[in-house]
């Protein structure tokens, strides 16, 4: 449950700044345990570069946060936050803030990125996106959002109300145009906050949706194919169980956005290389995680996206294929272990939800 806002701006937000200044006091206590500790531990320096990480998370966090309050109390203490050089000025702040954070983490962790992105024609560069990417992995979502930043875009992204309980994400993009999706909130509530979002886009605008709804495990993709088959979605099923490196994409907001900018471009993104690590107890015993992340995407002009919604439903399910294939060709049947695969493939309609390791 996300605490009351009053908690998380009295509580939680100094409580940032005070464990750095707890952590920088017992730091050679820290190294020196977890330079013992890695010794005993497999991997590569593995509790010391989970303290170096926590440092500079939390250093950065506190500038970040200072730099926040400074903002609010010049902008007449929160009441021209809406107006647009305070709003520029929050998009500097998260640009540098997430470019340090990613810096840290790809040196901490060694991780590498391969990306390779569609060119937009010369007649699109001012044309709006709307991004809709493979969620799978930890962070996804902001390296998603700091790569549109370090291009230029003015990111609006959907997440979980649950991100709220970090300090730096929930003031800045409470204070950004983003949605943060509730739990239990009424049918269509998410659908119009989407529309609302993708409205207001500027030229520079960017509209970052993850269809399937949800991050990818083998799990939860079987977990998923067995629940379309309990509602007697048969045929939905079918189609999940034909992809099997992502979600059966959910339409609605992806539709929702297309209505709501009919102007702007679509930017299809997929990547591999972060799967392995769903959980905290996956990220743990991963570090180093030495990986390669590598990173597709393609650029749809607006004029090759259908107008009629089921047309357009049709149209992201199959691109929502071709990113499966692309995962096949680039990160192999390893993507989901042959156990999983078969229970899915052996799933009978209306049959009871398959229980994995």
């Amino acid at each position: 449950m996300l605490p009351p806002i009053w908690f998380r701006r009295l509580v939680l937000a100094p409580a940032v700044p005070v464990a750095t200044v707890l952590l920088l006091i017992s730091l050679p206590v820290a190294l020196l345990v977890a330079a013992v500790a890695s010794t005993r531990l497999p991997g590569r320096w593995r509790a010391l570069r989970v303290v170096y990480f926590i440092l500079i998370y939390l250093i950065v966090d506190s500038i970040a946060l200072v730099w926040l309050f400074v903002l609010w109390v010049a902008a007449g203490f929160g009441r021209h936050l809406g107006r647009e050089p305070w709003q520029a000025r929050h998009y500097d702040l998260m640009r540098s803030y997430l470019a340090t954070i990613v810096r840290a983490g790809r040196r901490t962790f060694l991780v590498d990125f391969d990306t390779e992105m569609d060119e937009r024609p010369g007649d699109r560069g001012s044309a709006p996106l709307l991004v809709f990417s493979r969620h799978a992995g930890p962070g996804d979502s902001f390296l998603l959002v700091h790569a549109l930043l370090q291009r230029g875009f003015r990111p609006r992204v959907v997440l979980k109300s649950t991100l709220q309980w970090a300090p730096v994400i929930d003031i800045a993009l409470n204070r950004l145009p983003a949605y943060f999706v509730e739990p239990g909130a009424p049918p269509g509530t998410g659908r119009t906050a989407v529309g609302e979002l993708a409205a207001g886009l500027g030229s520079d605008g960017a509209l970052v949706i993850f269809p399937e709804g949800a991050n990818y495990t083998p799990k939860r993709r079987l977990h998923s194919i067995a629940k379309l088959e309990e509602q007697g979605r048969h045929a939905e099923a079918e189609q999940a169980r034909e992809m099997r490196h992502v979600l059966r994409p959910r339409s609605g907001g992806a539709l929702s956005a297309l209505e709501g900018a009919p102007d702007a471009d679509v930017v299809f993104v997929v990547h591999t290389g972060l799967e392995d690590f769903s959980s905290v107890a996956d990220i743990w015993r991963g570090i180093p995680m030495d990986a390669k992340v590598r990173v597709r995407g393609w650029h749809v002009p607006r004029t090759d996206v259908p107008h009629s919604p089921e047309a357009a439903e049709t149209w992201l399910l199959r691109w929502w294929r071709q990113l499966d294939a692309w995962i096949i060709e680039h990160h192999g049947a390893a993507a989901v272990p042959e156990s999983i695969v078969a229970a899915v493939e052996h799933t009978q309609p209306g049959g009871p939800a398959i229980e994995t390791p």
